[in-house]
């Protein structure tokens, strides 16, 4: 199948142009290539476009620029490395591959969390060599981010980041067998943020026939209408002193803009609410709610792999003490918010008798926000012709008593515990066998479309990967689902 030469650097044509990448541990990467325009200038704020297409060979070693965003605020900064990479042409992507001279290999391209607002491919932990090793063709995206990618304005396409994402897509499906990739079996993986931006493309019409599978880590299908979602961009345009009118934005720098941006939605995390970017419902890419969408039917021939941490809230609640600092009456006061009946408070109190206020809070808010929503997914999936898997990861890193919390089992996905960005929230001693099983898992899913368990049915089963060996529970936690009531998500009027 190879057809990589030591010390030759692979050359790929695609149709805009050929590009030169590097050989690195076995297998071919290329980095930086742009699947769409500059988003800046004129195009700013726009569709994305097509890229221009260049003549000779096109370096693609080093990672393209990154969209404009700041670094996760202290603590998490340290937990989390966000790099960032200077330049225009953000919306460009990479590819690892086994050999570019291979046929039809499954494809899975990733697109990056980060509450809409961090991120990149450029994380190391993200790093697609491991998949690449293993037979599967990695794509990793970048996309448009905060109010350049989300912010709702009247005079410009709602959910760009998405139509970046839906252009990126389209990429794959012209270029990816350049690469040895199979335009037929791609799978879209996302975490958190990418999770909601794959929920979202799977409910968009227009991305029928650009994937076969898709993954969802940590996040859930959800959308706003645009007036509900409006109001972060109407407070950034006021900071600023300008309309809220792409127009008006346009004008202003992109330091200055990302300045106002960052002061708006500081504070708070995505658990306990802040002013935020979101998905919209627009009437044109996505004509409805994604979780509407999905559970009538929508993408029903997709085979979908999906699950949540167990302890997701402690990355939000831990490094910044939030924990202890959640009593009787706040966690009243939330629970009365969140419309958490007494009888499910109930029910989580019995099964976690040493907890505090503060865990009790975050457990169920852990399972209102990601865990229900993605059970009653596959229960409404039950009977469609694309099979349904869920897993629950549940090994608790050392590191500052973060348990298993939001974001801990990337490095196990792509098989990078020994990086040290990776570390700084596994620590250096996390288990590598089950890193080898939680990646075998994804890169069978992306093969065949089985992760090596029984498709959810009436047992509901899951597969948890914990201290012990990966185990499959039926049901598990059944006590705790029941009490809830239809998911409604706190923000929707």
């Amino acid at each position: 199948m190879s057809d990589i030469v030591a010390g030759a650097a692979p050359r790929v044509t695609t149709v805009h142009g050929t590009v030169r990448g590097a050989v690195e541990r076995g297998v071919a990467v290329f980095r930086g290539i742009p699947y769409a325009a500059a988003p800046v200038g004129v195009r700013r704020f726009r569709a994305p476009g097509p890229p221009e297409p260049w003549t000779g060979v096109r370096e693609a070693v080093t990672y393209g620029p990154t969209a404009p965003k700041r670094p996760y605020a202290p603590p998490l900064d340290r937990l989390l490395p966000d790099p960032a990479v200077a330049g225009d042409d953000w919306l460009n992507l990479n590819v690892w591959t086994p050999s570019p001279g291979a046929a039809r290999l499954p494809v899975l391209v990733w697109i990056h969390g980060g509450s809409l607002v961090h991120g990149s491919s450029a994380v190391p932990v993200y790093d697609g060599a491991a998949f690449a090793r293993d037979g599967v063709v990695l794509v990793s995206v970048n996309y448009r981010l905060g109010v350049e990618g989300f912010g709702v304005l009247p005079d410009a396409p709602a959910n760009r980041g998405l139509l970046d994402q839906l252009a990126a897509l389209e990429w794959v499906r012209d270029n990816i067998a350049a690469f040895g990739g199979d335009p037929d079996r791609v799978t879209v993986a996302g975490e958190s943020a990418g999770a909601v931006s794959v929920a979202a493309l799977l409910a968009a019409p227009r991305s029928a026939g650009l994937l076969r599978r898709a993954v969802l880590q940590s996040g859930v299908p959800a959308a706003l209408p645009p007036d509900a979602a409006r109001g972060t961009t109407q407070l950034i345009a006021k900071r600023l002193g300008v309309p809220a009118t792409a127009a008006a934005l346009a004008a202003v720098d992109p330091e200055a803009l990302l300045t106002a941006q960052t002061g708006v939605t500081s504070g708070g995390n995505p658990l306990t609410g802040r002013n935020s970017f979101q998905v919209v419902v627009d009437g044109e890419l996505l004509p409805q709610d994604p979780a509407a969408a999905l559970h009538a039917g929508a993408a029903a021939g997709v085979d979908l792999l999906m699950g949540t941490n167990s302890e997701e809230y402690r990355l939000w609640f831990v490094p910044g003490g939030l924990t202890e600092r959640i009593g009787r009456l706040r966690l009243r006061l939330a629970l009365l918010k969140f419309g958490v009946p007494n009888a499910t408070a109930r029910v989580y109190r019995a099964n976690r008798p040493d907890a505090t206020p503060g865990e009790l809070l975050g457990a169920l808010a852990t399972d209102l926000l990601l865990r229900v929503p993605l059970n009653r997914l596959a229960d409404a999936r039950t009977d469609a012709p694309g099979s349904t898997y869920v897993y629950e990861f549940g090994w608790p890193t050392p590191v500052q008593r973060l348990g298993a919390c939001h974001a801990l089992e990337l490095g196990f996905v792509f098989d990078t515990l020994a990086h040290p960005d990776t570390q700084a929230l596994t620590g250096p001693d996390a288990p590598q066998d089950l890193a080898d099983a939680m990646h075998r898992a994804w890169v069978d899913f992306a093969t065949d479309g089985d992760p090596g368990w029984p498709s959810w049915d009436a047992r509901r089963p899951v597969t948890v990967f914990g201290p012990e060996a990966p185990a499959l529970v039926l049901a598990p936690r059944d006590d705790e689902l029941h009490g809830w009531k239809p998911y409604r998500h706190p923000d929707t009027p």
